[in-house]
């Protein structure tokens, strides 16, 4: 089977599995070995944000590697007006030890206009400080907004929640990003681990010699256009998830899926921040 992959907007390419690191950094040391090992495995987009205190983390796991690694970090909406953005950039870049972030996100919307942080961005991207920039928990009508704005077309990414409770991205702005060509990429795709007991997904697990878990990212990871972000804190977890790139959702299985946990019929107001 080819390998898939999911392409921004400069043409750069990642699988569509990454690592997330929100709440890491009480067990450090086998955090650092477990996103080393995911790089290894191919799962090279790392995410993290000034929020999430992890930064520095992120900047020692990539320390050798930098050039294979895919940073992804954000501005809080507080530090999101002009100067605000291009201060926390700096603050981020020496965290994590980097002279460029990969991809930089509004971590969700505040009260500064987004034409200045979109300013912001466009002007880090010339000074080769990002390479390129994005949003997060924004639903359709602000990325709408923000494909409007000048610079605004340069936007590569959206970042939701996004599981088999959590399904509303699916009625319009998966779609609609599909159409603009701007990946989505999914946080918290296990539900925080709540799901793993569900009768229906064990029974799919047992078809394809997974877990439940596995069976979980590779739904998330069956669009096109969706890369999933869960956290692994430990090498295992990392190996663990990293198998869930081979599995191949039947229509049988989505079928089951659906059945357990319905697809939106409508809209549905955007979960998360």
């Amino acid at each position: 089977m080819a390998e898939r992959l999911i392409a921004f907007r400069d043409g750069r390419k990642v699988r569509p599995l990454g690592q997330g690191t929100y709440r890491m950094g009480r067990r450090r040391s086998e955090e650092i070995r477990a996103l080393r090992r995911g790089i290894d495995l191919g799962l090279t987009l790392i995410d993290t944000a000034e929020m999430y205190d992890t930064e520095d983390l992120v900047g020692e796991a990539v320390r050798g590697c930098r050039d294979r690694a895919f940073i992804v970090s954000k501005v809080l909406p507080g530090n999101a007006d002009y100067e605000g953005t291009k201060r926390a950039c700096e603050r981020s870049l020496r965290r994590l030890g980097t002279d460029y972030i990969d991809l930089y996100l509004l971590h969700w919307a505040g009260r500064y206009p987004f034409s200045e942080t979109v300013r912001a961005m466009a002007e880090l991207q010339q000074e080769g400080k990002i390479l390129q920039w994005g949003m997060s928990n924004l639903d359709v009508a602000d990325m709408e907004h923000i494909l409007s704005l000048p610079h605004g077309k340069a936007c590569a990414a959206d970042q939701v929640l996004y599981n088999l409770k959590d399904r509303g991205v699916e009625y319009d702005l998966i779609p609609w990003s599909e159409r603009h060509g701007i990946p989505v990429m999914a946080y918290t795709p296990l539900g925080e681990g709540r799901l793993c007991n569900c009768d229906v997904l064990r029974k799919i697990a047992r078809r394809h010699d997974a877990v439940p878990a596995q069976i979980m990212l590779a739904w998330v990871m069956r669009t096109a256009n969706v890369i999933a972000i869960p956290k692994a804190g430990s090498i295992a977890h990392v190996e663990e998830n990293a198998r869930s790139l081979d599995i191949v959702l039947t229509e049988e299985d989505l079928a089951e899926i659906d059945g357990v946990f319905p697809a939106p019929t409508r809209k549905i107001p955007l979960a998360g921040w």
